[in-house]
């Protein structure tokens, strides 16, 4: 083999082995090889979700802990949108539970991260980020930091002391002889020997306030 041939051969050699090196680094870098053969490939690579969660669930809010405090505590995060804590419609006593609504979602997954688990006055917090896609539609709905309890006793009195027609005032004293009738069967039932005081609708006095219908 003459001087040429063998300066050829070394080339070819150093292509091969560096063609090879490469092949094998390719190889080591894709995430899997085809069953058909062929150089490796990789996997498409997913991006991380975006978090887009501005809406915070609160639960276990201690008694004393309402609005204009959880307005005055969370501001020290970010702007608040909206907040509200589930109350009941009756009596308006808080249900120690609500919800938060930030301006930014970073904003609101440090708070998640942060008062989960958070002791307030012998309380643990708990704070969970709500997805945009679960967030019901009527959350904020009628929403009102000034929430007013209704008054059952002024309802009740309003209703006892509406103006009945004598018609209405005539089913009104049906329904207490029925009631009465009741009473007595069951007294009697139970053997009890007790003389009911008679009640008789006619004789009952009329409503002070009769609203008579216009012919």
């Amino acid at each position: 083999m003459g001087i040429k041939q063998k300066k050829a051969f070394k080339k070819n050699l150093k292509k091969a082995n560096s063609k090879s090196l490469v092949s094998a680094y390719k190889n080591d870098a894709a995430d899997f090889l085809p069953l058909e053969g062929g150089p490796g490939r990789k996997l498409p690579q997913e991006k991380p979700p975006v978090n887009k969660a501005t809406v915070l669930y609160i639960g276990r809010i201690p008694h004393g802990f309402y609005e204009k405090e959880m307005q005055a505590f969370f501001s020290q995060f970010g702007v608040i949108k909206r907040l509200r804590i589930a109350r009941n419609k009756k009596t308006g006593k808080s249900k120690h539970f609500g919800f938060i609504e930030f301006q930014d979602p970073e904003v609101a997954e440090v708070v998640a991260d942060t008062m989960q688990g958070y002791l307030l006055f012998e309380h643990l917090l708990q704070v969970h980020l709500i997805l945009p896609e679960n967030v019901h539609p009527k959350l904020w709905k009628g929403f009102n930091p000034r929430f007013k309890p209704v008054d059952s006793v002024q309802e009740e009195r309003k209703r006892q002391n509406k103006e009945r027609t004598l018609m209405e005032h005539k089913k009104l004293v049906d329904k207490i002889l029925k009631r009465d009738q009741k009473r007595r069967k069951r007294i009697e039932a139970a053997g009890i020997e007790y003389e009911c005081p008679e009640i008789v609708g006619s004789v009952m006095p009329t409503p002070k306030r009769i609203k008579f219908d216009e012919d």
